[in-house]
Parts: structure tokens; sequence; C-alpha cells
């Protein structure tokens, strides 16, 4: 038996094969078995046909492997073979050469799947007049949620809201110059002795380097170190200025005892222009997670400008929640024993009449004697919301008060105060619900033990033996969990304070060394639903990652539709237009070449739309600039293509010789054209934003569209046109031919 017979055979018996593993494991049999009739019958064929031996068996294998991408459920899998059935399918014609066949049956395959891809598409723009059927429309999907890939319009042609939020960079170099003091004072405590260089400095040996020297922040960039003996200044020795002036710049002064280091202007410009990009991966990421695919997230100086097309106001207020969210995680130690030195010590003239403002004690955990549990009284500092002097107002005007009370306290450099919701139940409810009334005070150590930065995943937990208390669950890194387990281990019997966006969430007790790199954040004891909703975004805003430093909305704007509905109309209006005066140009002109020319372009501008439609790209008016300049590049293939054919023919040419020559001495203009304006394309592509990017991206495409439509597609049909007959005379490429 010939060789193509015994593969045909083995071709036929693996899809038969397929199929009726198909068959056999999914319930719906009737589009498998129909599936296994057309792989047998193919195969059939195809051993009792060598000349249609190889499109057959590649169809027989399309049709097998379909069945099986059926019962898998695999959309892109069954398209792929579809794809590779109506490609195969086109081996079968009786015209033309093989070749010409396989290049024909591809094309054609190409433009099937590109009106399937872009049916989600005609369903939008049609209102739902054109259906898609049920199986299309729950497969041909990206993004999560999933939803259909279709071409969205954007905010300049739909409408919808436009936010600017501005990075507070300031903060982020605060947070830099807090890194800076903490390394600081590590350094000095291991060149005084104090700590070994090893793992991270110990609350006993910064209290041991307090006797020595006081590291202070007073300003934005500025630390500042004030030495009790001034011969300790010989401690910054060459290791302590090798590890920070590279960048920090060193002054003296301004007293004889003190050394003051501040942050390099090209140092402080880095980290404001990294907040600015953090911040906008951070914003996106957010977007993404709220399956908003169509949103566009640009910047421009410090600004984040995020455009979300569409009308749903109820929606825009969740999605401005969700952006702002700073999801700063900390864990800080609460320094319960050293609370009396602020609120113990305060009296009752010192808090304002009629605020609600009252100093109280707790007894508080204050870890291990031994094995015995020391207790000791804490004094902090509370105030009850909606007192007779303001009643009616917010919680969250409460806390301003409260915030304002403490700046006139004398709070250590090395220690904040942390501000934590107060609750009280509510009665005669089932189950248990708590409601807030004020707001309290814990005083916390500066320094956070853990952040945010550790923590790679984060999910969703319901505790069923506390009232189906919703939490979230957090996942730390390998660092992150070694810490916690040595902080927690160091601390049993010590408040451990969760602090989220500068609210103290919860302060659990340490009761023991936890390791395992798991944590969890509970919701409170609430609304369930709130709990759920308040998890929920929590959770998405500590997946996507905590923003570098505090974003402030700077402006906000909504676009009514009926703007969008214009510039859709004016657009859609003059490309009409301008697309229909070429067309009628190029038939007017080059006759039945012209109309090849005008179905090529149709072809780009479809093709065109089904790949961006693929990554459900968004819309603009700049986009529809791209398209439109597109068109006419694709045409201009077409006018060289057919000059150089007129030429030939004026030379005396064959109508097949000029058809020949014309495609062959037109391809190097058409590539010198079109690769020059790529280039242009791809370099705005990487350095332009917003709408500059949109025309970019949709002038790329559509340059590779065009190359693939008037040259490769336009040259099939003039291959059929001259060779299919031998008495072709005449080539309708103008008047005179």
């Amino acid at each position: 038996m010939p060789n193509k017979n015994v593969l045909a055979i083995l071709s036929g018996v693996v899809a038969l094969g397929l199929a009726a593993l198909a068959v056999a494991m999914h319930g719906e049999a009737l589009p498998i078995l129909g599936s296994t009739v057309a792989a047998v019958g193919l195969f059939s064929w195809g051993v009792t046909n060598p000349a249609r031996r190889t499109a057959l068996v590649l169809m027989a294998m399309a049709a097998g492997s379909g069945a099986l991408f059926f019962h898998f459920d695999s959309f892109w899998g069954l398209f792929t073979c579809g794809f590779v059935l109506v490609w195969s399918g086109f081996g079968l014609l009786p015209v033309m050469d093989g070749l010409w066949r396989l290049k024909a049956g591809f094309v054609f395959a190409v433009f099937l799947g590109a009106g399937i891809v872009l049916w989600p598409t005609a369903h939008n723009i049609s209102g739902g007049k054109i259906q898609v059927p049920r199986y299309l429309a729950d497969r041909i999907v990206s993004g999560s949620p999933p939803e259909p890939i279709a071409i969205a319009p954007g905010l300049d042609l739909r409408g919808g809201m436009r936010l600017v939020y501005t990075v507070e960079v300031d903060e982020a170099i605060r947070d830099k110059r807090d890194h800076y003091a903490d390394d600081m004072r590590q350094e000095l405590a291991t060149s005084f002795g104090f700590h070994s260089g090893e793992g991270r400095v110990t609350r006993e040996e910064l209290t041991k380097l307090d006797d020595k020297l006081h590291v202070a922040q007073p300003e934005t960039a500025l630390i500042r170190i004030k030495f009790k003996d001034k011969a300790d200044k010989s401690k910054l020795d060459d290791r302590f200025n090798k590890a920070f002036l590279t960048e920090l710049a060193e002054t003296p002064g301004p007293g004889d005892d003190e050394i003051s280091f501040k942050i390099r202007s090209e140092v402080e410009s880095q980290i404001r222009e990294r907040a600015v990009a953090q911040a906008k991966d951070t914003v996106s990421r957010r977007v993404d997670e709220l399956g908003l695919r169509e949103a566009a997230v640009t910047t421009r100086d410090e600004d984040i400008i995020v455009e979300v097309p569409g009308s749903d106001e109820s929606s825009f207020a969740s999605i401005k929640e969700i952006i702002r969210k700073t999801a700063r995680l900390e864990f800080k130690m609460v320094d319960d024993a050293g609370s009396d030195k602020v609120f113990g010590t305060l009296k009752e003239d010192t808090f304002p009449p009629d605020e609600g403002l009252a100093a109280y004690q707790e007894m508080a955990p204050d870890g291990l004697d031994g094995t015995h549990k020391k207790q000791i009284k804490a004094s902090y500092a509370r105030i009850s919301c909606q007192p007779p002097k303001y009643p009616n107002e917010s919680m969250a005007d409460c806390l301003g008060r409260l915030r304002t009370w403490t700046t006139s306290l004398t709070v250590p450099d090395d220690h904040v105060i942390g501000f934590m919701p107060v609750t009280e139940p509510v009665p005669d409810t089932e189950p248990l619900q708590f409601k807030q009334v004020g707001w309290r005070t814990l005083y916390l150590f500066g320094r956070a033990e853990v952040t945010g930065d550790s923590i790679t995943d984060a999910s969703i937990g319901q505790d069923q033996q506390n009232f189906g208390q919703y939490y979230v669950s957090l996942t730390f890194s390998p660092a992150g969990a070694d810490r916690f387990e040595e902080i927690t281990g160091a601390n049993i019997n010590r408040r451990f304070a969760i602090i989220l966006d500068d609210l103290v969430d919860s302060a659990p007790v340490i009761r023991s060394k936890i390791g395992g790199g798991r944590a969890q954040i509970t919701m409170g004891a609430g609304d369930p639903e709130k709990q759920l909703h308040d998890a929920h975004q929590l959770d998405l805003v500590l997946r996507s990652g905590a923003l570098p430093a505090p974003i402030t909305p700077s402006s906000e704007s909504i676009i009514g539709p009926s703007l969008g509905r214009d510039a859709i109309r004016e657009a859609v209006k003059g490309g009409s237009f301008g697309v229909a005066a070429v067309l009628l140009f190029m038939i007017f002109y080059y006759r039945k070449s012209g109309f090849v020319a005008d179905v090529a372009v149709l072809m780009n501008l479809m093709l065109q739309m089904a790949v961006l439609a693929s990554f459900s790209a968004t819309m603009t008016l700049p986009g529809v600039a791209g398209l439109a300049l597109t068109i006419g590049m694709s045409i201009d293939v077409n006018v060289l293509v057919n000059e150089r054919i007129r030429e030939e023919l004026r030379g005396g040419k064959t109508v097949r010789a000029a058809v020949e020559a014309g495609y062959s001495r037109a391809w190097p203009s058409i590539v010198d054209g079109h690769a020059t304006v790529f280039i242009s394309g791809l370099i705005l592509m990487q350095y332009g934003s917003g709408p500059v990017k949109g025309f970019a991206v949709t002038l790329v495409i559509g340059i590779i569209c065009s190359l693939f439509t008037g040259f490769f597609c336009t040259r099939l049909v003039f291959d059929w046109w001259v060779r299919s007959s031998a008495k072709v005379k005449r080539l309708s490429v103008g008047a005179e031919f």
C-alpha cells in the first residue's frame, strides 16, 4: 500500500478514536455523533479519491477533533477546527490549481472567522436586533466576569464618567524618609553594640539606643540625629556613610550635637515618578478586577485620569470608592504600658465641653512574667458621636474632631495615635447586630512590624462559630511570614493592631506564636450584607495592591450620552461620505479592477474591526480616524498595483504576464510606504497615551490588514481572472484597456 494511503488510514483512525471517546464521555451525543459521521464519511472518501486525499483527511481530522473540543467545551479549539475544516474544504473545488485553492481557502476561512468574532459587536451596534446564538454568546468571551468580546465605544462616543485624581507624592517621600530613619536606627544600634546586625532591631535595643541619641523626622524629606554625647558622632563612620550618603545629603547642625540628612533632589524626583507610576498600575488593576475592560487609565504629571464609559450613576459611586481606597495595611504593636504618658494625665478641663470627649481606662495585657500573663491599666480617649452639640454629624466628621483634638497632645516621634471604631450591640436583633457609636484611641509604636507589601494573596471567609461573621484571610510572602512569626513570638500577651488606611481595624491579643504565614481581618459584627460588601472591597484592593501614596480627587465630570451620539453621527456621516467617494472613484477610474479594490477595502475594514474586537478594544474618535486613514492606505495599495499593471499592458505584455509583473514590481513600493507608517505607529504606541495611543493601535493593525487584503487577497482574484480561461485578452483596469 502506498505511504499516502497508510497516512490517510492512520489519520482517519485517530479522528474516529477521538470522536468515539467524545461520544462515550459526553451526554450531548447529537453534535458529536454528527461530527463522527462526518469524519467517517470524509475519511472513506479520502481513501477512495487519491486526488483529494490530503484535503479530505484534514477535514476528517478537523471534524473528529472538533467533537472532542465540543465535549470539553473548548470554544476556541472548536473554532480552530472549524477554521481548518473550511480551509481544507476549498481543496475539493474543481477550480484552478492546488496552491490557489490553498490560498483561497485560507482567505475565506479568515473572513468567516472574522465575521464570527464581529457577531457580538454587530449585536451591540444594532441594539439587539442582530441576535447572537446562545452557545456563541456564552463562549466567545474574555475578562472577569466574562463578557462577549466586542468593540466597546469609548467615553467620547458613549458618554460616561471622567475622574482625575492627584497622587499625594509627598506622602510617598515621607514613607521613604521613615524607611531611611528605621534603617539608621538599626545601623546605629549595631555600631553601639546593642544589636548583632542580623534581623530587625528589637524594642529593648531601641530603648537602649534612645539613651545615646534621638532620630527625628521634622520635615518631609529631612532626618535629624541628635546625640546626647557629641563624641558619639564618630559612630557615623565610613560604613554608615556608604549605606546612606548615596541617596541622602549630609549637613552639620543645626546644633553642635546634631547631624541632618536630606533626601537628594534627584532621588526625590525618582520617588515622585515611581509613586505616580505605581499608583497608575494599582488603579488599573482595581479597574480590571471590577471587570471594567472599557475603562481607560492614564497619567498626566502627578494626576491619574480614569475614564469609565456608561451612564449608570449608581455604579459610578462604587467605582470611585474602590479606586480611592489606599489599602495601606500595617501591623503595629500597641504600647499599653506607655499610654499613661499621653492619656493618663488628662483632666476634665482638658476636653472641650459638649464635644463627647472623655478619658477612660481599661485592663490590658502586658506580656508574660514567666508563665504568668501580666495585666495593667491602659489609658485612652474616646469620643461619643452625635452628642447634643452635633446631633446629625457623620462618623467621618466625628473622627475628624477626634483627630483635631489629638494634635494638641505631645506624642514622641517613635509613637503614633491610632483610631478604632467603638460599637455597641443593638437590642432585640437576631442574629445579634452591632452599630458604631463613636471612636477611641490606641497608643501605638510608630514602626510598622509588618506591612501589606508582604501580602501575596487575600480571600474571603466566614466564621460559622462567631455569628457567621465575615473575614478576609491574608497570605504572607515567605519573608513576611517569618517576620510575622518572629513578632508574634516575641510579644505574646500583647495587643497587635491591624491598621487599614490609617484606621485600626482591630487589636487582637497575641495568644501564641503565629506561624504558617496567614492572618485574618474581621469585618466587624454589623449587618451581614454590609460585612460581605466590605469584605469583597477589601479583598479586591488587597489583591490589586496598596497605593504607594494616597490619591485625592481633583475633578469629576459626567459626559452625557447625547455628546457621544452626536460624535458618532458626525463621524459616521463624514466617514461614509469619504469612503463612498473613494469607492466610486475607484470603480469609475479602474472599472472592474476598481471594484476588486473596493471589495478589498471593505474586507480590510472588516478584518481590522475583528482584530480590535478580539481583544475587546475601546473605540474612540482617534480610533475612528485611524480606521479612516488605513482605508486610504488600503486604496493606495490597489492604486500602485493597478498602475503597474497598466504600465505593463502598455508595454505590450500579455494579460497574465502584466499581472505577474505588476504585482512583483509594486511590492517594493508598497512595503516602503507601509513600513515607514508602521514604524511611526509603533513609536506612537510606545510613547503615546490616551487618544494618541488609540489612534496608533488602529493604525498599526490597519497597516497589517491592508497588506493582507490589498496585496494577497486581490492577487487571488486577478490570478483567477487571468488564469481560469486561456481566452482572456483584455483586463478591465481603466478606460483604455
